[in-house]
C-alpha cells in the first residue's frame, strides 16, 4: 500500500490522522466564539478523555493512529532552515498588524527549542503576557486590549477539513474562513517535507482563490468523487478540483457528483448531513434530502482541460445505485422523527466514520440514530461526546483517513 490510499469511504481503515485537542480550547473566550466558529466552550479535560477514547477505538480495531503534531515535529526536527521558514510563514499568515508584536513573536517562537512545544504553541495561540521582551510602544499597542498575539486554532481537532485524502493524493484545501486558513500550513509542510508523505500528489492548493473543505469531499470509489456545494465549499472550487483530477495521469477519477445542500451553519458540510456507513447504506438528514440537487461533472472530450456539467433529475438513492451497482438504503437521522432528527443532527447525528464496511464510530448522544443504524445491520462503536460535540463536528470530521484497504 502507498502512504496515502483512500479509494472509498468504507474500506477497512489502516491508518488515520488525528489531532488531540489541547490548550487551544482553554484559550476560547465567549467574546471570540463567533470569530473562532464555536457555539460553546468545551471543557478541555473531558474533551481530551473523549478524544482519547476515540483514538482507542481505532487502535482496538487495528488502525494505526498518526498525530498531526508528531508529523510536524518530525518535519521541524529535520532542518533548522525549515523550522525558521515555518516560523516566518506562520507569523506572516497570523496577520499581526503591530510591527513590535510581529518581531517579538517571531523571536519568541524561534527560541522554543523543543519543536513539539513549538507546534503546540502555534496551535494554542500566543498571549501577549507570554512574550518576555514585549513592551508597549506604538499607538496600536496602547489601544489594543486583545490578549492574544496570534489566535488559537480550536477547530484543528477536526482534521478532516484542512486536507482530504483522495485516491493516492491529497486536496490541500483553501478554507472558507480566515480563522481556519492557518490550519493548512501544517498540511503544506507535512506533504512538502515529511519523509513519509512528501511525494504525495496534491490535487488542490491552499493558495487557490476559491474555497473547499474536506467535510464536503467523499470518495465513493476510485472513479467517482462526491463533493458538497455548501456554506464552506463553493461551486467553482468543486469544478476546479474535478479538472485537477480528470487531467492528472495519476488518478482514475472520471466523475464528480456535486451535491448542493442548504448554506447554513447547521449544514456547514455535506458530511454533517450525509455519510456512507456500508457498501450500499448511507445515513442522511431528511432536511438535506428534501432540498438536495445533484450535478454530474465529467471530462469534456471535445474540449481540452474542460468539463461537462449536467443536472441529474433523479432521486439520490437512484443516482447512488447507478454507481454502486446495488439497491441503496438511506438511514434517516433521528429514525425519521422530525424532532429527534433536528436535535441529533445538531450534534452530527448523520456523521459517522467507517472503520470497515458496515462498522462505524458514532457519538453516544445520538442514541436514536444509532439505534436505527443497528437495526439496519450496522455495527456501531459508541464514543463519549458531551464535550467534543460542542465544536459542531462528529467522528468523521475528527479524522483524516490516510490508508484504506481496497474493497
Amino acid at each position: 500500500m502507498k502512504n496515502v490510499q483512500v479509494n472509498s469511504e468504507i474500506g477497512r481503515l489502516k491508518a488515520v490522522l488525528l489531532h488531540e485537542p489541547g490548550d487551544e480550547l482553554h484559550n476560547l473566550t465567549p467574546k471570540k466564539l463567533d470569530d473562532l466558529l464555536f457555539d460553546d466552550i468545551p471543557w478541555l479535560p473531558l474533551a481530551k478523555k473523549e478524544h482519547q477514547a476515540f483514538a482507542k477505538t481505532f487502535k482496538d480495531a487495528g488502525v494505526k493512529v498518526v498525530y498531526l503534531t508528531d508529523l510536524m515535529t518530525e518535519v521541524l526536527d529535520s532542518s533548522n532552515e525549515i523550522k525558521n521558514q515555518f516560523v516566518e510563514q506562520f507569523i506572516k499568515e497570523a496577520h499581526i498588524r503591530s510591527n513590535t508584536l510581529r518581531e517579538v513573536a517571531t523571536e519568541y517562537l524561534r527560541n522554543i527549542k523543543d519543536n513539539k512545544e513549538l507546534i503546540l504553541k502555534t496551535i494554542a495561540g500566543i498571549k501577549k503576557s507570554e512574550l518576555p521582551n514585549y513592551q508597549v510602544k506604538s499607538l496600536a499597542d496602547h489601544v489594543d486590549d486583545y490578549p492574544f498575539v496570534t489566535d488559537p486554532m480550536p477547530n484543528l481537532y477536526f482534521t478532516r477539513d484542512p486536507f482530504a485524502s483522495i485516491g493516492n493524493g491529497v486536496s490541500l484545501n483553501k478554507m472558507y474562513s480566515i480563522t481556519r486558513s492557518r490550519e493548512t500550513i501544517f498540511g503544506e509542510y507535512i506533504f512538502k517535507y515529511h519523509p513519509t508523505y512528501k511525494t504525495t500528489p496534491l490535487y488542490y492548493s491552499r493558495y487557490e482563490d476559491v474555497n473547499i473543505e474536506g467535510g464536503d469531499i467523499m470518495v465513493l470509489n476510485n472513479h467517482v468523487l462526491v463533493v458538497g456545494v455548501s456554506q464552506r465549499t463553493c461551486a467553482e472550487a468543486v469544478e476546479r478540483l474535478a479538472k485537477n483530477l480528470f487531467y492528472n495521469n495519476e488518478t482514475d477519477f472520471d466523475t464528480v457528483l456535486a451535491f448542493t445542500i442548504p448554506q447554513a451553519r447547521t449544514f456547514m458540510h455535506l458530511d454533517t448531513v450525509f455519510t456512507q456507513v456500508d457498501v450500499n447504506k448511507f445515513a442522511i438528514h431528511k432536511g438535506c434530502y428534501e432540498k438536495l440537487k445533484i450535478f454530474r461533472i465529467t471530462k469534456d472530450f471535445n474540449n481540452d482541460k474542460k468539463v461537462k456539467v449536467m443536472e441529474l433529475d433523479q432521486k439520490l438513492e437512484d443516482v447512488l445505485e447507478s454507481y454502486i451497482g446495488l439497491p441503496v438504503t438511506l438511514i434517516p437521522c433521528g429514525g425519521g422523527d422530525t424532532i429527534s432528527a433536528d436535535r441529533e443532527q445538531w450534534s452530527d447525528g448523520s456523521n459517522f466514520v467507517a472503520i470497515a464496511p458496515g462498522e462505524v464510530i458514532a457519538y453516544e448522544r445520538n442514541d436514536i440514530t444509532n439505534a436505527a443504524l443497528i437495526k439496519a445491520g450496522i455495527k456501531v462503536h459508541i464514543i463519549p461526546s458531551s464535550e467534543l460535540s460542542r465544536g459542531r463536528g462528529g467522528p468523521r470530521c475528527m479524522c483524516m483517513p490516510l490508508v484504506r484497504e481496497e474493497l
